[in-house]
């Protein structure tokens, strides 16, 4: 009976682990506009290829070569753009979901930064000039209030 319950009981956790998905930005269809979130770390963000696609936690992320491929399928964690590829800023200072620039982002502490850049409005600027540890703990809590 108990051995029944805890068989039962994983199978619930299981299933409401591979349900709950954080929102990705998705525009274009892949993560990231479709540009490959491993070439960000090699610190030339170059745009990816179809026939190096993979899906990862609900999303669909292409990668400009097979090399780049295999590494974010080894280890597809240390690649994920914070707050699913949304703009850092944004989620910062509003608490908002906001589009990117693919091409305006930092890499901080390991991890990958997207921003908004159109016309005077590059907030990879404002992220810079104002405080990025500050701005990053409260995007750290507001996404957790908006990530699904």
């Amino acid at each position: 009976m108990i051995n029944k319950f805890i068989v039962l009981l994983f199978l619930v956790m299981c299933t409401c682990g591979l349900s709950q998905t954080i929102d990705y930005n998705t525009k274009n269809g892949y993560a990231v506009q479709g540009y490959d979130v491993v070439s960000y770390f090699d610190k030339t963000p170059l745009e990816g290829k179809e026939e190096f696609s993979t899906t990862f936690d609900g999303a669909k992320f292409k990668f400009y070569n097979a090399r780049n491929l295999k590494r974010f399928k080894e280890s597809p964690l240390k690649y994920l753009p914070k707050y699913g590829g949304y703009c850092a800023y944004a989620v910062a200072v509003n608490g908002k979901k906001v589009n990117i620039n693919p091409e305006t982002y930092e890499i901080r502490n390991g991890n990958l930064y997207l921003f908004y850049n159109k016309g005077r409005n590059n907030t990879l600027k404002f992220w810079l000039n104002e405080s990025p540890e500050v701005l990053r703990q409260q995007a750290d809590k507001n996404w957790e209030k908006i990530k699904n």
